[in-house]
């Protein structure tokens, strides 16, 4: 008869206590609550009308009851299917270029092992940290110098055009995409690539019928990333037009604000109304955008 041993776990390993339990999730819902909180006070703003509000203050009951007429008004004085379509103008090329140019570039750098390779990447990561703010003041003359087309800009300089803003986004996320689908591309075996050139393949067919059919899942996540990076974007269209009618829907905003007064129950309907389509974004495409929190991190 053998007796077996009971192995002792060492500190801070094993089941967790249920006073640990008990903590772990009263924070997790503390955590919870201050996350929803300014959502839901700003649903309830938004369905306030402004009377009520100015009388009683924006922490009161609703006197006068609830109401949906800020989210009309909004839709049809802040003309937001025009901001919208604004939007479109600029994230979809944004998010194209971006994933095209960065797959491109992560071909190159996974497939060249050299120390050069690497100081690439390390470059294209460093231009992350780069914060925009310390940037924009020779980045707007750069912007108000650039000749273009008449038929792209009223005033003949990239300034204020919606190809100003596609620039400047896909430059600012071109780094991240690159050190990710850099990573990504590396772990693909050099075998597959022998046999593709013995086929006779080029360079191009290796890239665009080998290599970007095997990414689909690090493009399709960092697509819908980039989708709602740019699309919330707003500094750069703030900055970078000075026409309120070529601004997308994130920095239009800004003129629902009255010089003297302004309506905040319909501010706060506007902002709700142009959050919608990332929500929709993110409820579609869910499983593609938890799978680009990941992305980058799987050692090449």
């Amino acid at each position: 008869m053998t007796a077996t041993a009971k192995v002792s776990a060492p500190p801070g390993v094993g089941a967790r206590t249920p006073a640990g339990r008990i903590a772990a999730t009263a924070f997790m819902i503390v955590m919870t609550v201050l996350w929803i909180l300014p959502i839901v006070f700003a649903i309830y703003v938004a369905l306030r009308p402004m009377a009520s509000t100015a009388k009683y203050g924006y922490v009161s009951l609703p006197h006068g009851g609830l109401t949906f007429h800020n989210f009309s008004s909004a839709w049809s004085q802040g003309d937001m299917v025009h901001y919208f379509l604004n939007t479109v103008y600029i994230v979809v090329p944004a998010v194209i270029v971006t994933l095209v140019l960065a797959s491109a570039v992560a071909f190159v750098l996974s497939r060249l092992r050299t120390w050069w390779s690497v100081a690439l990447l390390i470059l294209f990561t460093a231009g992350n940290l780069l914060p925009p703010q310390a940037i924009i003041t020779p980045l707007y003359w750069i912007y108000t110098q650039l000749v273009v087309p008449g038929w792209m800009s009223s005033s003949g300089t990239l300034y204020n055009t919606y190809l100003g803003l596609i620039i400047i986004n896909v430059t600012f996320q071109l780094g991240f995409c690159v050190f990710v689908l850099r990573n990504f591309m590396a772990s693909i075996p050099e075998e597959m690539y022998e046999a593709a050139r013995v086929d006779g393949a080029s360079v191009f067919t290796q890239w665009w019928r080998l290599t970007l059919p095997m990414c689909r899942p690090a493009l399709a996540a960092l697509g819908t990333l980039l989708t709602t990076w740019i699309y919330n974007d707003f500094f750069w269209a703030t900055v970078l037009m000075s026409s309120g009618s070529k601004r997308p829907i994130t920095s239009a905003l800004n003129d629902l604000q009255g010089q003297f007064v302004s309506n905040q129950n319909q501010i706060a309907a506007a902002a709700l109304l142009a959050a919608i389509p990332t929500l929709v974004v993110y409820l579609v495409l869910q499983r593609q955008f938890i799978a680009g929190l990941s992305l980058g991190s799987t050692k090449a």
